[in-house]
């Protein structure tokens, strides 16, 4: 199976994902986010619901239409990211209120971010993984919350903030993968690919002069 004729779709629309398979020289040949319910169901652990959703996102886009169209050897990739206190899922913030209570929530206190990858192969083999990153915030002042919700950085994000950006200043300690808590283990993701066939590395080799 040479470079030229295996395909890589991204079931995500999220631009910190792209970046980070890009920063290993993985550019997808279509970006193709799924539309799923990730309500976590009754009593889910935040782990489960991780991996849940990354499968679910995976098996969603592989078999549309634009994807199948690539060829018979197309990897897909696709993961989830959860944030949680405890066994208590912390939301993805879509108005001021509930950002302001997620981020009195994490203030002063460590969480655990997980993120479920799911890569499956041409042949339907389907490959899961779940990284789990412990991060501990400061305690966050009145100020530093209402700066925080202005800047609107909190959109759409897991736990209402993006290390990747103005958050990160209000994280203490980071324990385990900080590319996992940006939204895609890199270590992980990369192993995945590699393990199920993917050539990962065919970019990194030049060409002889």
């Amino acid at each position: 199976m040479t470079d030229d004729q295996v395909k890589l779709v991204l079931a995500s629309a999220s631009p910190r994902r792209l970046a980070l398979l890009e920063q290993a020289d993985i550019t997808p040949d279509l970006l193709y986010p799924v539309d799923i319910d990730e309500a976590p169901r009754r009593r889910e652990a935040p782990r489960t619901l991780a991996s849940r959703l990354a499968v679910e996102k995976a098996e969603t886009a592989s078999k549309a239409t634009a994807v199948r169209h690539l060829g018979d050897r197309v990897f897909v990739v696709a993961a989830d990211t959860v944030v949680a206190i405890g066994r208590r899922i912390m939301p993805k913030p879509e108005d001021e209120t509930v950002a302001r209570e997620t981020l009195k929530a994490l203030s002063g206190r460590a969480h655990r971010v997980y993120t479920g990858v799911c890569v499956i192969t041409p042949r339907g083999a389907r490959r899961r993984r779940v990284v789990e990153t412990k991060v501990r915030m400061k305690r966050l002042s009145r100020d530093d919350i209402d700066s925080y919700i202005a800047s609107g950085e909190w959109r759409d994000k897991a736990g209402g903030y993006a290390i990747q950006g103005r958050g990160e200043v209000f994280v203490r300690a980071v324990n385990g993968s900080y590319s996992n808590v940006v939204g895609l283990p890199l270590y992980e993701t990369v192993s995945l690919l590699q393990g199920t066939g993917f050539p990962v590395y065919m970019k990194w080799v030049s060409p002889s002069e």
